[in-house]
This record gives structure tokens, sequence and C-alpha cells, in this order.
């Protein structure tokens, strides 16, 4: 069966998206769309030329209308994120940016699943969840996804065992209100917190309780930190919107933490932000309730309170 997927944004991060896309074979076609066209047609034929490396597919750069049966859109198109500016400083003028594509690419792909990835990304989603007109369960932000990888990478190092061993994750905003709900973080099915003391090789364990806001800051911090130093951030991004493309296209039911509307759960309500949910074939399957504790659930409505201040002070 063949797959099309729409990338719209040209940038390091469409780039970087559609490369990998042909890289891991998840798409027979790819159209990468940018206001700027003739970059994009430059990104196309560089990232096409190495096909005969991959699995066959074929990368243009097209218009709107070229969308048409697309299965994925993928949107990154916003203004990047600044050395010292903070996500939702992005806000007004990235959402100025969707509303303007919104009604040009569901027009032409009203079946698609849609997937937001420019930033602020959980005021973006909720943006295009009003204005689009496409099914909430077909819309989703990459939200803390890229967040959560960072923990586990960092867990896995600490601990000395593969990251697909490592079971936590970070809900809430992608920004600076996200938090780790620790009273659900385990190391292969021990919680987090009694593994060493349940293996007999503990002595390269670096890990205490009090590690944990630790952990937390570096997470947060790792996406500012990666601009200071280079300038951008987009290749550990694209890996995870990949991740996110295989599991809608596999079917499977996979659980991730993207960013959907919020209906009552956690006591948060007509915002977007990240928490567990099942996603595959047909976008966002269901949410999973997980059993946070009384002061994990504060934090939850704390996000979600910075984000609706937001969003109050937006023009959607």
């Amino acid at each position: 069966m063949s797959t099309k997927i729409t990338v719209i944004g040209a940038g390091s991060v469409g780039a970087a998206i559609t490369n990998d896309i042909m890289v891991q074979g998840i798409a027979s076609e790819v159209v990468l769309i940018d206001i700027n066209k003739q970059k994009a047609v430059g990104e196309a034929m560089d990232i096409y030329q190495g096909a005969p490396f991959c699995s066959p597919a074929i990368i243009r750069s097209g218009d709107y209308e070229d969308a048409a049966g697309s299965q994925i859109v993928i949107i990154t198109s916003g203004l990047p994120r600044k050395p010292g500016q903070t996500r939702l400083e992005l806000a007004q003028a990235n959402v100025n940016i969707l509303k303007s594509i919104t009604p040009q690419i569901v027009k032409y792909a009203p079946d698609a699943i849609y997937i937001l990835v420019a930033n602020p990304v959980d005021i973006l989603t909720y943006v295009f969840t009003k204005i689009s007109g496409i099914p909430e369960n077909r819309i989703l932000g990459s939200g803390t996804v890229l967040d959560t990888s960072r923990l586990q990478s960092e867990l896995a190092k600490r601990f000395h065992i593969s990251p697909k061993n490592v079971h936590a994750h970070v809900y809430g905003e992608h920004g600076d209100s996200s938090f780790v709900p620790w009273s659900l973080a385990s190391i292969a099915n021990n919680h987090i917190d009694d593994y060493q003391n349940n293996v007999a090789d503990s002595v390269r364990i670096r890990w205490s309780k009090d590690d944990h806001q630790a952990v937390e800051d570096f997470v947060k911090q790792s996406g500012a930190q990666v601009i200071k130093n280079k300038g951008a951030t987009f290749y550990a991004v694209a890996i995870s919107v990949c991740h996110i493309c295989k599991c809608i296209l596999n079917g499977s039911g996979t659980a991730l933490t993207v960013s959907t509307m919020m209906h009552g759960e956690y006591g948060v309500e007509d915002v977007c932000l990240s928490t567990l949910a099942l996603v595959g074939s047909d976008g966002v399957h269901t949410k999973i309730i997980s059993p946070l504790t009384p002061e994990e659930t504060e934090k939850m409505q704390a996000s979600a309170q910075k984000l609706k201040e937001i969003i109050d002070g937006l023009e959607i």
C-alpha cells in the first residue's frame, strides 16, 4: 500500500523530517510545501538524490493541491525560536502563520491526520483544532514526545540500561511548565526509586530521589541549550515526529505523550497539552487516564492555566 505524507515548511525541521521519512522508509511519497518555493525545490532535490540508497520513495516539492490523498500532514511552518526566547513568546506570530495555512491545506487534505510541530506546539494545536474543522481525533501536536525521549535517554544513562526499559513520561506543556509524574516512572518493571535496591549490580547506577528535579530541569533546558550551542534544534524532533508517523501507520495503538484537546481529564478543559494517549490508524484513539498524585494533578492544572493565559491574549 502506498503512503503519502505532506510536510508543510521546508526549514531545518521540515527538511530533517522529510529526509528521515525517506531514510526510514516510512512513506512512498513525500510532498514538501513552503512559501519559499525555491527552498522547497532545493530541499526536495537534495533529499531525493539519496533515494537509491533507501526504500523506494518519491520526494518532491509542490503546492497545497499536491497534498491531496495524503494520509498524514505535518505542519512545521513558523518562525524558529531564538536563543533566550521561550516557545510561548513565539505565539501570536506563529498563530498568524498557521491561520493562513489552515484553510489552504484542509481544502485538499480533509481526511488526513494532522501533526502540529511548530512552536508553541500546544497553542498551535489548540488553534488548529478550533479553526480547521478536522475531527479532534485526527489532530495531534508533537507535544512532549521529544521531551519524553530526552527524559528516557537521560535516565537510561544514569541507570546503565536500554532506554526501551525506561518507562517515564513528560506531561503538560511542551515547555517550562511541563512535569514528570514520578509516581508512575519505572525501570524494568520496578518503580524508579526502588530499582537499584532490586538488582545485584547497582554500583554503576547514579540515582537518588533527590535527582528528580535535576533531571526535570535537564529535560526542560535541553532545547534552549541546543539552540544556544548550534542555533536550532531539528534532528531529535525529526526522529520523534517520524516515530509518531510510524505509530499512526502501523495502526497497532502506541502510547505517546502527544498534545490533544482536553475535556475534563485531570480537571483540565479547553486547552491542548500532553498526556498519554493511544495513537494509531485513526489518529488519537483514546486518552490513557493515569492515576496521578494530587500534587501531580495540580502541576497538570497549573500547566494548563499557563497555556490558557496565553490563549486568552491571542487573536485566533
